[in-house]
């Protein structure tokens, strides 16, 4: 569904990215990780448009993205949520995922002006979807409220919301559960695990380890602009360069000697989904 290849990034003297080559095909959770300033921003500002690669190719369905403006990519099936939550604070949640169906509302200027029933038809529309998607992320009983009374985690779930209201193909997550406490976060695990089974395929970029590990069925691992891992949660977990890009090496560690180096345990805290994409293939978390 999309593919990366030798895809770098500069901005003057400095490489953020480096040779980048990445393919996340169609259906599943897949996770990208890694510490601060490892590059993951910026490789989903390329992805959606909003920069331009200074070398490599980026292709959604067979199709470049590469010079595409972000709304054009958009209508190719690709939508994101930020870091930074950007919602409108002054609009209801109804509103604010209405605003995401834009392009699929079939009405002309004409109809808008003298309120036709062809405009009214879709405008109900709009509004039954809105409501479903509202309920996906548990948010329908406030559907009528202002944003901006919203909890800093339910406005983060609103963004989802209005990002599934494009109809993506491809779901983009910008550290999704960033300043939830542990329940919302089990929620919002949830809500995506439901989300991937309605048939979305979803990348998320997250810090949160047991949140990636207990929800990915692949994750791909950035560091310094350098992808150093891609694989499932168990072998990610494991992988030499993975504990050093996190915990450091001192000057005395050989890390190609057998010893029984490994991450925390990273896969507790969260329940049991029941479903196949938190589950490697022998059944395990």
């Amino acid at each position: 569904m999309l593919e990366l290849k030798q895809l770098s990034k500069s901005f003057g003297g400095l490489k953020v990215l480096e040779s980048i080559d990445l393919v996340i095909p169609q259906g599943g959770i897949h996770g990208l990780i890694g510490p601060n300033g490892a590059g993951k921003t910026t490789l989903f500002n390329i992805i959606t448009g909003l920069y331009t690669p200074t070398t490599g190719t980026a292709a959604f369905d067979g199709e470049s993205l590469v010079g595409k403006r972000p709304h054009r990519i958009t209508q190719l099936g690709l939508a994101r949520t930020f870091q930074n939550i950007r919602v409108f604070k002054e609009m209801t949640l109804l509103e604010n995922v209405v605003v995401g169906m834009h392009r699929h509302l079939h009405y002309g200027v004409g109809g808008l002006l003298f309120s036709s029933g062809g405009f009214r038809a879709e405008e109900r529309r709009a509004r039954d979807r809105a409501l479903e998607l509202l309920s996906w992320v548990g948010l329908d009983r406030q559907a009528d409220e202002l944003a901006d009374n919203l909890s800093y985690g339910s406005q983060r779930k609103l963004e989802l919301a209005r990002a599934l209201a494009t109809e993506p193909k491809l779901l983009l997550l910008d550290e999704p559960v960033a300043g939830m406490n542990s329940v919302e976060k089990t929620e919002l695990m949830r809500e995506i695990d439901a989300i991937a089974h309605r048939g979305y395929t979803v990348l998320l970029i997250e810090h949160d380890m047991r949140f990636v590990m207990g929800l990915c069925s692949r994750v791909g691992v950035l560091n310094f602009g350098r992808i150093i891992a891609d694989g499932s949660p168990d072998s990610v977990r494991n992988d030499p360069r993975v504990i050093e890009a996190y915990l450091g090496r001192d000057e005395d560690d050989d890390l190609t000697q057998e010893q029984p180096v490994h991450l925390p345990d990273l896969s507790g805290d969260f329940p049991e989904l029941g479903s196949p994409t938190t589950m490697d293939r022998e059944g395990r978390r």
